[in-house]
């Protein structure tokens, strides 16, 4: 068994922890003054999973946890954790309830639509003019980008992702270059009205080029990096399906399948790193007088995650490949000219899917989404008289919108009468662990300043999700360990709850000299944009909801 499957509990990891804990701690460390700030998005990284694996990682990810000033304990401080608020939360040190972006997905009651989060319908993409736009302009506030490119227009801001949504809401709304990968394609952006698309993707032309050729003379298969990570193998039935969890992956019977397996491996993340290397190469970030800015947000995780778990053969081998490949990537930020500060976290945590839970001893199901609205709405209609379902969702039956019988928001008079008999009808229910009116949250007065956030109220965690205009009219949280989600051929475990396992995560601050030290004490991921603006001399707004954490010397920044 190789060191990366072993160093994950015991003697061995206690004894490396009191190490980090050791004299480094009381050494003086001058605070970074970087010259390009790499923040790096692992999709799905829960604080859980880095605790397990973190004695075996030796590559990009083992060097930041023994000589980088690690958080283990993270968070996402909102209750709805999804991809796109998590994501909005890294940079712009705001809350999704100021930010705007509360889901995935949501439900327009003016239009009666089911809206993406970062939908646009006033741009195309550069890949296919027919396929629906995606930008920032539903973020609602500025990123650290955004600072710095105000303050330094010489400043170049790039970034890079397995999705949209993560590329875009971490550079916000004036970054140079920002990128994605579209499978079948290569990586695409958004072209506004008088762009041209050969021009915005300029910058990703030739690595574009290099994965279709790549892949056409030699697709890629799944296969263990780490043989040790076939101990855990198994069988399993989620829903009506018996599958093994193991690799290589069976292989597709059609192109849709074989795009699928492609995705769900570590190859989202390598070609995303190589991107993100080329631009630093191509547009010299951190070579230069002015600090720039690169993001890169790692989808693979999440996307094995969905599909396997977290904590089967599939995620062993994800997380030490990735590893591997954030340490070619260090090699390759070794070579910029000025100081480099990188910076680790994740948009949201995850837990595992809940038939493997139950084997573990926890009380874990599901609950059906389709089911469980049906027999909600039928339960509203017939103690109201109504001719029609009044309650909707748009990306989960944890927001849910109250709607007239046109699919729009209803009168003020209906909307008051269907919110109450529906939080009634709820609070009865034993799956359910509460649920809110969104608009009293939208107005509660927040916690004392200081509380920790692992302290805070499941109350007070939806209500920072709760952007007026966007959220639900109701918030259910479940009981814990229960999946609001059906398992599917691809899809057997999700996130997006207020509890812990899905709102906790790692955070490290990383540069060379930095010294190792574990502050083990909670921090939130709104926290991250202060602290960056604190060594590079950024002004941050006023209305922020993160603060800065000391880097340097002494309790201050």
């Amino acid at each position: 068994m190789s060191s990366f499957t072993k160093a994950v509990a015991g003697p061995a990891l206690t004894a490396a922890l009191f190490a980090l804990a050791g004299p480094a701690q009381a050494a003086t460390i001058a605070k970074p003054e970087p010259k390009l700030v790499v923040v790096i998005s692992i999709d799905q990284f829960s604080a859980s999973l880095f605790e397990q694996y973190r004695g075996g990682f030796k590559g990009g990810l083992g060097r930041m946890a023994r000589e980088g000033v690690v958080y283990p304990s993270g968070y996402q401080s909102h209750g709805m954790t999804e991809t796109c608020p998590g994501h909005s939360t890294l940079l712009t040190g705001k809350y999704p309830n100021k930010t705007g972006i509360v889901a995935n997905d949501f439900y327009d009651l003016a239009t009666g639509q089911k809206t993406y989060c970062l939908d646009d319908p006033s741009v195309t993409l550069a890949h296919d003019p027919a396929a629906k736009g995606v930008s920032p302009k539903r973020l609602e506030a500025q990123t650290y980008g955004d600072w710095l490119k105000a303050a330094s227009p010489k400043s170049k801001v790039y970034a890079v992702s397995g999705k949209d949504r993560g590329a875009i809401a971490m550079a916000g709304h004036h970054g140079d270059g920002v990128f994605w990968l579209q499978q079948g394609f290569g990586f695409t952006t958004w072209v506004e009205p008088g762009q041209d698309a050969k021009a915005r993707l300029a910058p990703v032309a030739a690595l574009n080029l290099r994965l279709a050729a790549d892949l056409k003379k030699a697709p890629t298969a799944w296969t263990y990096a780490d043989k040790a990570c076939a101990a855990k193998e198994a069988d399993y039935v989620t829903g009506d399906r018996q599958w093994r969890a193991a690799l290589p992956l069976p292989k597709a019977t059609d192109a849709a399948g074989a795009a699928r397996n492609l995705a769900t491996s570590p190859y989202t993340d390598r070609v995303t790193l190589e991107a993100a290397q080329a631009l630093r190469e191509e547009f010299h970030l951190g070579d230069g007088d002015a600090v720039d800015m690169l993001t890169v947000s790692l989808s693979g995780t999440d996307f094995v995650g969905h599909r396997f778990g977290t904590r089967g053969p599939e995620m062993c081998d994800q997380l030490g490949q990735l590893d591997a490949r954030l340490g070619d990537f260090f090699d390759g930020l070794s070579k910029v000219k000025g100081q480099v500060l990188v910076v680790l976290a994740a948009d949201h945590g995850g837990s595992d899917f809940p038939e493997r839970l139950r084997e573990q001893g926890y009380d874990a199901g599901r609950v059906s989404p389709i089911a469980w609205l049906k027999d909600l709405n039928a339960a509203v209609r017939a103690q109201l008289g109504l001719g029609h379902d009044p309650l909707v969702q748009a990306g989960g039956i944890e927001s849910l919108y109250v709607v007239g019988s046109d699919g729009k928001a209803p009168s003020a008079v209906d909307h008051a009468r269907i919110t109450a008999a529906a939080l009634a009808i709820l609070a009865k229910r034993p799956e359910v662990f509460e649920a809110y009116d969104a608009g009293a949250l939208a107005t509660a007065a927040p916690p004392p300043k200081g509380t920790p956030p692992d302290e805070i109220s499941v109350a007070e965690r939806m209500r920072r999700s709760a952007y007026p205009g966007r959220i639900g009219d109701i918030l259910v949280a479940f009981q814990p360990y229960l999946t609001p989600a059906s398992a599917g051929a691809s899809y057997v475990a999700s996130h997006g709850s207020p509890w812990n396992y899905d709102r906790r995560v790692p955070i490290v601050f990383w540069w060379k000299g930095a010294g190792a030290r574990e502050r083990v004490l909670p921090i939130e991921t709104v926290d991250i944009a202060p602290t960056i603006a604190a060594v590079t001399g950024v002004a941050v707004p006023a209305d922020v909801d993160g603060r800065c954490l000391p880097l340097g010397p002494g309790p201050g920044c």
